[in-house]
């Protein structure tokens, strides 16, 4: 027969289950003590690598042609164009650009990004992004010098347009305008108020591109109504700026400039949106002679007015993106434009080359972050290479439709990760 518990009894269990609860609790806290101090050790050793990575010099791939490099900035506003993104009535349109140039003699590096814009840079990317995830522009060596005379080699150089896509900086696109230039060019990009996502103008003030002109931030049909009000902007900048360099090369105030620029032999290449604006100058201008879209897509008449210039697409690897309706039509208007080319054509994939392989930033990112992405499978290419492959067809591409270099250069297979033809 069971004996009914006593006082001392209960008392003595309440005891050891408020012991056993203890005991658990404490070894819980001790447990998520030591899985915090574990993710701050872990959190402070990867920022400690992330910043020694930061303030770590790094110096852009070697130049692969003839000429040292020179580059100058001029700022210029078109006086009969209204800026209609401006908030400020009456504000006309205005133009940052950069010039990239065959030199007369090497010199003292030029910085990559000038102070006044590395600090607007890193106010507007916030902490994070500009001392972490970013390396220090201030460290980034480039292979062209400030404001040197023109090259004696050649009385002209032939002139390419060079656009960056989105809100994007020209000078994200250093390697590929060095390396062009280095092969005997004037290469041209440009940076423009409330287009680019932030520019300083010579009187020191900072512009930013705001949300609302930024497809990205936008549901595809506002995307695609902002698109289309965008590129006629686009495109008219691009014009201007050309009409501005036939004045330069006409009466330049310096004299450096004065009849060093051959504006018969003009092309243009752009990224991502900078290729669309590429492709809708080259159809509406007949000063463009040649053009490449750099994994852009079409957007404008061209897509069915087609194009009469020899041009080039160069994509990334958007296999993965196929089975995407809006994808599959870009693929399906980009042939379209291709297919109807009357001569000078081509056509090539890069294989392991994501939407950013062609520009600068897959160097300038943290290696760590970009490992990440590569892992998550955005891209296989390593960034030197696909820097490598893309300054190796856009030289070669203009040396034959605007020097007359054989056609040959371009159909042998030049890279193994190069895939000719539309997929």
């Amino acid at each position: 027969m069971l004996q009914p518990r006593t006082p001392s009894d209960l008392s003595a269990s309440t005891r050891r289950k408020s012991f056993l609860a203890k005991r658990f609790f404490r070894r819980l806290l001790q447990g998520l003590a030591a899985l915090v101090i574990l993710v701050l050790v872990g959190l402070m050793t990867l920022f400690a690598l992330l910043w020694r990575e930061h303030k770590t010099a790094i110096t852009l791939p070697s130049t692969t042609g003839q000429f040292a490099v020179g580059r100058t900035t001029l700022n210029w506003v078109n006086n009969l164009a209204a800026d209609e993104l401006s908030p400020f009535p009456g504000a006309k349109r205005e133009v940052v650009v950069w010039i990239w140039y065959p030199a007369a003699s090497p010199g003292a590096p030029a910085e990559y990004l000038p102070a006044p814009w590395r600090i607007a840079l890193e106010q507007h990317s916030g902490v994070l992004m500009s001392k972490f995830l970013t390396r220090d522009l201030s460290l980034v060596r480039t292979h062209s010098t400030s404001d040197p005379d023109v090259s004696s080699q050649q009385r002209s150089y032939p002139v390419v347009i060079m656009r960056a896509g989105g809100g994007a900086l020209t000078t994200d696109f250093t390697t590929l305008a060095e390396d062009l230039a280095s092969h005997g060019y004037f290469v041209v990009g440009f940076d423009a108020p409330y287009r680019t996502g932030i520019i300083v103008l010579p009187d020191n003030r900072v512009i930013t591109r705001p949300p609302a002109n930024d497809p990205e931030d936008l549901s595809p049909d506002q995307a695609e109504r902002l698109i289309d009000r965008l590129l006629p902007m686009w495109t008219s900048d691009t014009k201007f700026v050309v009409t501005q360099l036939e004045k330069l090369n006409t009466a330049d105030p310096s004299g450096r400039f004065t009849g060093r620029l051959d504006m018969q032999r003009l092309g243009m290449f752009g990224h991502s949106f900078g290729g669309a604006t590429a492709l809708q100058f080259c159809h509406e201008d007949s000063r463009c002679k040649a053009g490449i879209d750099i994994d852009g897509a079409p957007y404008g008449s061209v897509v069915q007015e087609g194009l009469k210039q020899p041009f080039m697409f160069m994509l990334s690897d958007h296999s993965r993106d196929l089975a995407d309706p809006a994808s599959r039509q870009i693929h399906t208007n980009l042939q379209s434009i291709y297919d109807r080319l009357p001569n000078g054509r081509l056509f090539i994939t890069i294989r392991g080359a994501n939407h950013f392989s062609f520009g600068d930033q897959m160097l300038l990112k943290s290696h760590y972050v970009i490992g990440m992405m590569r892992k998550l499978g955005f891209g296989s290419l390593e960034g030197r290479r696909g820097l490598a492959i893309t300054t190796d067809y856009v030289h070669t591409f203009f040396n034959v439709y605007l020097k007359g270099a054989p056609v040959s250069q371009l159909t042998v297979q030049r890279s193994p990760e190069v895939q000719f033809g539309p997929q």
